[in-house]
């Protein structure tokens, strides 16, 4: 029978996931939207969701066992932290990937007069292709295959696929830091007797 003194986050009903972790990772959803929208699209600096990504990790990680009042048994700290960094992580490379492919497959090829003008180009990865190959990167491009717009939009899927990977990753490994760094830390007294006999 479960105490009825121990904290509600730590009455799990037997599940592997805390209720707190759960939460945390709505938050992490929240927390990726408004870091996708913020980085991608106000100061368009795309490298800054990657630098982002492990800080995230470790503070959604963090947040998923204090929100649990969970320390012990150290296997639980760290499924509440990759929980929270699963959902997170993935967000935000949804997020990212999303807006990043939004931009190509809804590009017109619209430019200023100043820049030359209407792309002559089939809306699509065809147009985006046409903007890189103009700005230099052509002979950049071709050496990884890329030599229209079909082949563009192949190889941009697969790139945004890789850097989702990568944000997901980068994500999770925060978390585990953090998770790390809750289990070394001794449980204040009075506190592990009862977290421990009350998780099942």
């Amino acid at each position: 029978m479960t105490d009825p003194a121990a904290p509600a986050a730590a009455r799990s009903g037997g599940r592997f996931i805390d209720r707190g972790a759960i939460f945390a990772g709505w938050v992490g959803i929240g927390m990726a939207v408004v870091v996708a929208i913020g980085f991608e699209l106000i100061l368009a600096i795309q490298t800054l969701v990657f630098i982002w990504a492990p800080i995230g990790g470790i503070l959604i990680g963090a947040y998923a066992n204090v929100r649990s009042e969970r320390r012990r048994p150290i296997p639980r700290v760290f499924l509440n932290a990759l929980y929270a960094a699963l959902v997170s992580g993935l967000s935000l490379a949804l997020i990212y990937g999303g807006l990043r492919l939004l931009f190509v497959y809804a590009d017109t090829g619209y430019r200023i007069a100043a820049e030359g003008g209407q792309l002559a180009c089939e809306t699509g990865p065809e147009c985006t292709w046409m903007r890189y190959v103009e700005a230099g990167y052509g002979d950049e491009l071709a050496a990884e295959g890329v030599t229209d717009g079909g082949s563009f939009g192949a190889y941009i899927v697969g790139d945004v696929v890789r850097s989702g990977g990568v944000i997901i990753l980068l994500t999770v490994g925060g978390a585990m830091a953090a998770a790390a760094g809750r289990s070394l830390r001794p449980v204040p007294p009075g506190e592990g007797q009862r977290r421990v006999s009350s998780a099942a």
